[in-house]
């Protein structure tokens, strides 16, 4: 056999497939790395069950399947894993699971006694299911990661979502990064070193799940414009309430910031009737914003995505990307 013919046969591809959560950002991760994206039969019986077929073969291929769960989540959840391990009964080389807004993330510890701890179980379900790597991004916890026996590359946006910041005209009205939590300090801190800010923390309570209450303020934030910067915004309750408190300790604007944007109700309607000023997120969750949504920005994180899955598929650093600004801890 000849050495071209061997190194034909041993040539790497790299070939992405989307499940339904989000398929315009799996278009354009696709569009972005020049490649068109895979064509997947995906479909749902009448009785619930989901069925998901290659329409191309895959074999020795390293496939990215990108799926990021939310509104119909737990469909789009096991979804996923008969994605992966169709892959896996069709010999692809690797599977990598590129699910940029980690589902159950804010379930990765027990609170009270007799409780799950979800966020494992979906580590535990994905492992089961074949895959072979994970790609996420700005994940709640920085522990997550160690529910995996298998590599989980981290990736942010959180260097985006401050370069947007950074490059407007406050005509010199200095900058205030507000983490809209405790938990969330070294990321309000990152944030506030890229824009050139001063930092200040929000503390807050929860008496009842997807409802919070802000308790206590540390910071200054008197004749400053705030930018709360948070990791996700569900129902937008914490929010509202720190803009309320921002304005009340003398902000001269507020602004919010997440990579990932649930929005569930009624998320837009209190942002709508806040005194926000901008809710900037990323297409990481799939966002149809209609002509009462003024306030609201979404950011693309393509291009992000596209590079991380390059360096990967190429065997090349993931952290060197990001500058060491992916790292949770």
């Amino acid at each position: 056999m000849s050495d071209s013919c061997c190194r034909a046969t041993t040539q790497k591809r790299l070939m992405i497939f989307s499940g339904r959560s989000n398929p315009a950002l799996g278009e354009r991760i696709a569009g972005k790395l020049g490649i068109g994206l895979g064509g997947m039969l995906i479909k749902t019986f009448a009785n619930g069950e989901i069925y998901a077929r290659y329409e191309e073969s895959i074999r020795g291929a390293d496939v990215f399947l990108v799926q990021s769960p939310s509104g119909r989540l737990n469909a789009h959840l096991m979804e996923l894993l008969i994605m992966v391990q169709a892959a896996k009964l069709a010999s692809a080389r690797r599977v990598t699971v590129v699910m940029p807004y980690y589902p159950y993330s804010r379930q990765d510890k027990k609170s009270a006694a007799r409780e799950p701890i979800t966020a494992r179980l979906i580590a535990t379900l994905l492992e089961a299911a074949g895959a072979d790597r994970v790609l996420s991004m700005d994940l709640h916890q920085g522990q997550i990661q160690g529910f995996f026996s298998i590599p989980v590359d981290h990736m942010t946006a959180v260097p985006m979502l401050a370069d947007y910041f950074r490059f407007k005209d406050w005509g010199g009205t200095p900058l205030v990064a507000v983490s809209a939590d405790a938990g969330g300090v070294k990321l309000a801190k990152r944030f506030a070193n890229r824009v050139d800010g001063d930092l200040a923390v929000l503390t807050k309570m929860r008496p009842e799940h997807n409802r919070a209450e802000t308790m206590h303020f540390i910071g200054d934030v008197d004749g400053k414009v705030a930018i709360v910067v948070d990791d996700m915004i569900d129902t937008a309750g914490s929010i509202a309430s720190a803009v309320t408190t921002l304005y009340d300790n003398g902000a001269k604007e507020v602004y919010v910031t997440a990579t990932h944007g649930v929005f569930s109700d009624p998320a837009r309607e209190r942002i709508r009737t806040s005194s926000v000023k901008e809710v900037v997120v990323t297409d990481t969750l799939p966002i149809e914003l209609g002509p009462e949504d003024t306030k609201i920005k979404v950011l693309s994180v393509a291009d992000i995505l596209a590079d991380t899955i390059k360096n990967v598929f190429e065997d090349e650093s993931v952290s060197e990307l990001f500058a060491g600004e992916n790292q949770l801890f």
